[in-house]
């Protein structure tokens, strides 16, 4: 499910942002990008995505901007000096010999040392920013998935709809069968065996029976709107639903001898295609 938020925190030590997205994707995975003062609670920040999200790609990323006074860079004396009684030797003992510049000697490893912030303490104050980030991610997600509900529902209770206009058609159209049949056998003037007309129609009502595969569309209509009002991730739940409506739509319009019930099954195809589609989004 599609989501995105954003958490500021500032501090003493400077300024942290941190961006969390998602998207849709059938398990739930993690990508982050962070600063390296910040690594170490990888862990941790899945963790905090895992307690709030069960599905989807999830994206979650750090800028982090020190304070001036962390900025600075301070010089290590000792290891400077060490430095310079160690350049005055190889000059005394080389010719010609050019002596570094400023920016060299400062580029010496050990020499440079960087002013780092209380790392513990930034990564506390991280931390809560971005239990406030997942939150608002969550609650972006909900809403969505809410609209989703509505929607699913709806659609659920077209399917139902088309499903009891062809459990009304049927006898309709046994009725009519019989009728044409008579029609023809008299067309073309045939006496027919009554016993045998009877068993011919009765094997053909049969094979047009969708009785069961209407009940089902009804069962399946009502576990949707079940699940849809449970508090926990029910997407796969609905991932399997989708294939069972799919299969009682497909049998009732192989089964089909009359253009109406054919006609209801193509339009619940498209509706469960369309809740298909969005289930994907669902987690």
């Amino acid at each position: 499910m599609t989501g995105f938020a954003r958490r500021e925190v500032s501090a003493d030590w400077g300024a942290l942002t941190w961006e969390i997205k998602s998207v849709n994707h059938r398990y739930l995975e993690v990508a982050t990008r962070l600063p390296e003062s910040l690594r170490a609670l990888e862990p941790k920040i899945r963790e905090a995505v895992a307690r709030r999200v069960a599905r989807g790609k999830v994206e979650v990323s750090a800028r982090l901007a020190l304070a001036t006074s962390h900025q600075a860079i301070a010089v290590d004396s000792e290891r400077l000096g060490a430095l310079s009684e160690a350049l005055d030797h190889v000059r005394s003992q080389v010719i010609d010999c050019r002596a570094p510049d400023a920016l060299a000697l400062l580029n010496f490893p050990g020499v440079q040392q960087q002013v780092e912030p209380d790392v513990q303490r930034l990564q506390a104050d991280a931390m809560t920013a971005l239990d406030g980030a997942v939150d608002a991610l969550a609650d972006m997600r909900a809403s969505e998935g809410q609209r989703l509900a509505e929607m699913l529902s709806n659609r659920a209770s077209a399917i139902a709809e088309h499903a009891r206009l062809v459990g009304d058609r049927i006898p309709e159209v046994r009725a009519e069968l019989a009728e044409k049949w008579r029609a023809r056998l008299a067309e073309l003037d045939l006496e027919a065996d009554p016993a045998r007309l009877e068993s011919e129609l009765v094997i053909a009502a049969q094979r047009m029976d969708v009785a069961e595969e209407v009940d089902r569309l009804q069962s399946h209509v009502a576990a949707l709107d079940e699940a849809l009002g449970r508090e926990e991730p029910v997407g796969r739940r609905l991932d399997f639903l989708m294939q069972e409506f799919n299969r009682e739509a497909n049998t009732i319009g192989s089964k089909s001898a009359d253009s109406q019930v054919s006609a209801a099954a193509v339009e619940m195809k498209v509706l469960i295609e369309q809740m298909r589609e969005q289930v994907q989004n669902i987690e």
